[in-house]
């Protein structure tokens, strides 16, 4: 029997990358990338996978969402003691993926993680909607719970308490002390852009004695 899957490809045509087009600080590249995957309205554009190895070093991913980008790293938010926070609290060393299929482009990242301050988990869990605020405090991320009605029971219990107003839909609620943000602090980038027939643009940034080397990989 033929397997089905064999037959499922796509041409790639939309772009090429090359040396000499990328920006030389791969940061700046990251941002002209999800400003275009924005302005294209490609669905969830600051979705990333986030890759993390623990103890035991099988490797684990999932999708998580980009919070922030400077010249620091990439941000994003969690709960500490959730799979990947554990994992990262034995090994801070993470990868990321993009991918814009609209665009026909992803982008990899290998780096070392580090927790933000207390100041930026504030601010950003603050910014945050209410219902989502709610939903970080009652929830023991990655920990086995007994059903779903179990974490609705705990949502009621906290919207009905003296900290819940009613009027004005809001909860004085602050940032539980086990969830905020972490930094990737990139040392490795890999811009990729689909091409015809599998001769894809991969452009590579590596760390060098503290700067940028920019080299092409084989598709």
């Amino acid at each position: 029997m033929q397997n089905p899957f064999h037959s499922i490809r796509q041409q790639y045509s939309r772009g090429t990358l090359s040396e000499e087009q990328v920006n030389t600080d791969p940061l700046k590249q990251l941002e002209l990338w999800i400003k275009e995957a924005m302005e294209a309205e490609c669905p969830e554009p600051t979705a990333m996978i986030l890759s993390t190895t623990g103890t035991d070093l099988r490797p684990s991913s999932r999708v998580v969402l980009m919070k922030g980008l400077d010249e620091q790293g990439i941000t994003f938010f969690t709960n500490y003691d959730s799979r990947k926070g554990l994992q990262l609290a034995s090994n801070p060393y993470a990868s990321i993926l993009f991918f814009w299929p609209d665009l026909e482009r992803q982008v990899r990242i290998e780096g070392v993680t580090e927790r933000v301050s207390k100041m930026e988990s504030d601010i950003y869990f603050d910014s945050r909607p209410v219902e989502s605020r709610i939903s970080a405090a009652i929830s023991p991320q990655s920990q086995e719970i007994p059903s779903r009605q179990w974490l609705v029971e705990r949502i009621g219990e906290l919207s009905i308490g003296p900290g819940f107003n009613r009027g004005l839909q809001e909860l004085s609620i602050k940032r539980p002390e086990n969830w905020g943000g972490y930094r990737v602090i990139p040392e490795y980038f890999e811009f990729w852009q689909g091409g015809e027939d599998r001769l894809h643009d991969r452009v590579i940034f590596a760390q060098v004695c503290g700067n940028w080397s920019i080299v092409r990989l084989a598709p």
